[in-house]
């Protein structure tokens, strides 16, 4: 990957806060759901409940796909990006903890709140490794994407 569409990845990565990720339920559908996110290069990360139908899911098949997209103003100012990626349970409490430690710099008005970050012992954490990165940009044309691999 050269280096200039690695900044522009960073860029939407460190910009946004929310992703959409799909998971493939025990019937085969998939199932799309919306986490907010922290990252450390190309590497995300989410938090969700132990006993969601999503961590379900990527324990019987951890293979995901997910999208980060900027809002736009209008059609052809639309960017973003879309991942073929592999989740998997962070299990090590330092990385955990390194994690959680992110959360307030990407989530800042999450301070001045009276509800409380749960703590690890009461979520899952997943980090997400992308495979295939498809790098959206309409200003380029219409459906025009770079697809990259890390």
């Amino acid at each position: 990957m050269d280096e200039a569409i690695r900044k522009r990845i960073l860029a939407i990565l460190d910009g946004q806060r929310l992703m959409s990720v799909a998971t493939l339920r025990p019937d085969g559908w998939p199932q799309a759901t919306t986490v907010g996110y922290v990252n450390d290069g190309l590497t995300l990360y989410f938090l969700c409940s132990p006993d969601s139908q999503k961590a379900a899911n990527i324990a019987r098949d951890n293979r995901v796909s997910l999208t980060i997209n900027p809002d736009a103003d209008q059609l052809m100012q639309i960017t973003g990006l879309s991942m073929a990626a592999f989740a998997r349970k962070v299990e090590d409490p330092d990385e955990a903890d390194r994690v959680l430690r992110m959360m307030p710099a990407k989530y800042p008005a999450q301070r001045d709140l009276a509800v409380a970050m749960p703590t690890r012992d009461q979520i899952s954490i997943f980090r997400v490794v992308p495979k295939l990165i498809s790098v959206l940009d309409y200003s380029r044309g219409f459906g025009h994407t770079d697809l990259v691999t890390p």
